[in-house]
């Protein structure tokens, strides 16, 4: 009988603790779905931009702008000298003017027959450049035609 009773006393004892390790992997799982599912969330708004009369910033004293055209060609105005210029070269052009000056700032006049993908083409050989401090040209509403 003393066999019995020993069985008996080594019985587990109840943990009074819960296993989290289910809910932290349910946890990771949801937070990884909805990681991938919310930047999708925003495409296809439509919006109305308004026009503005905003205040202008101040620009430097030699400005270098880089001119998009309609036809996708572009052109370089370093020191009121305008030049046209293929991406490469454009790209190797500013990284010229970007090692020479890191705070510089670029200004992108782009036609208004120009395509958004142009103008967009024309920032990615700037920043490819080197170069992140990026500037859009615009008329002020009361000359615009």
């Amino acid at each position: 009988m003393s066999s019995i009773s020993l069985r008996r006393t080594k019985r587990r004892k109840l943990k009074n603790e819960i296993n989290v390790v289910p809910y932290i992997d349910v946890m990771l799982v949801l937070l990884i779905i909805f990681m991938v599912t919310t930047p999708l969330m925003n495409l296809g708004t439509d919006i109305n931009l308004p026009d503005s009369n905003a205040m202008s910033l101040s620009t430097p004293e030699s400005p270098v702008v880089v001119s998009v055209y309609p036809d996708g060609a572009l052109a370089l105005m370093v020191e009121q000298q305008n030049t046209s210029v293929t991406r490469e070269d454009l790209v190797a052009r500013l990284r010229g003017i970007h090692s020479q000056n890191p705070d510089a700032t670029i200004l992108v006049g782009g036609d208004g027959a120009a395509s958004y993908q142009l103008i967009m083409n024309a920032i990615s050989a700037i920043n490819e450049a080197g170069i992140t401090k990026v500037s859009l040209i615009s008329r002020p509403s009361d000359s615009a035609d």
